[in-house]
């Protein structure tokens, strides 16, 4: 099995139950903009990124079960946490497969790093870094080069 690095993970059709939770409440947003700032809020609470984390824990890059993934609370590595945030907005019912792309960047000219464009409609796009906020990076901007 590839990582989620080449290929995107399937969104699973069981979640966990507090997961599950969080997508009911998703469900009640009233639109696509409001369920995305609260996915983003959910998620930068739980997890983070942490630059030399990324490197120590690189056997977890390959954690493709969404119950393991979601059992985790503080460092994960960003394509983790941007799976966790596709499976919420998707399944929340405001978003389809086609309006979460997945970009790819590098940091400090050496580290790849994906972080996701989420289209609210035809004209306004919102970049979604949660693995770097603890850095700075707000919503709607993205972590590349230096700027982290």
């Amino acid at each position: 099995m590839l990582p989620h690095l080449i290929c995107r993970n399937k969104i699973p059709e069981k979640l966990p139950k507090e997961m599950d939770f969080i997508v009911k409440r998703l469900k009640k947003a009233k639109n696509k903009e409001e369920c995305l700032k609260k996915a983003y809020d959910i998620l930068s609470k739980k997890y983070r990124g942490y630059k030399w984390r990324t490197y120590t824990r690189i056997h977890e890059l390959f954690m493709r079960d969404v119950n393991k993934i979601w059992a985790k609370k503080g460092f994960l590595h960003c394509t983790n946490i941007n799976y966790l945030l596709r499976i919420l907005l998707i399944k929340s019912g405001f978003f389809k497969e086609g309006d979460i792309k997945l970009k790819w960047t590098t940091l400090y000219l050496l580290s790849p790093h994906q972080y996701v464009i989420v289209r609210i409609n035809k004209k306004k796009y919102i970049n979604i870094d949660i693995w770097a906020k603890p850095y700075g990076i707000k919503l709607g901007d993205h972590a590349h080069g230096t700027h982290t």
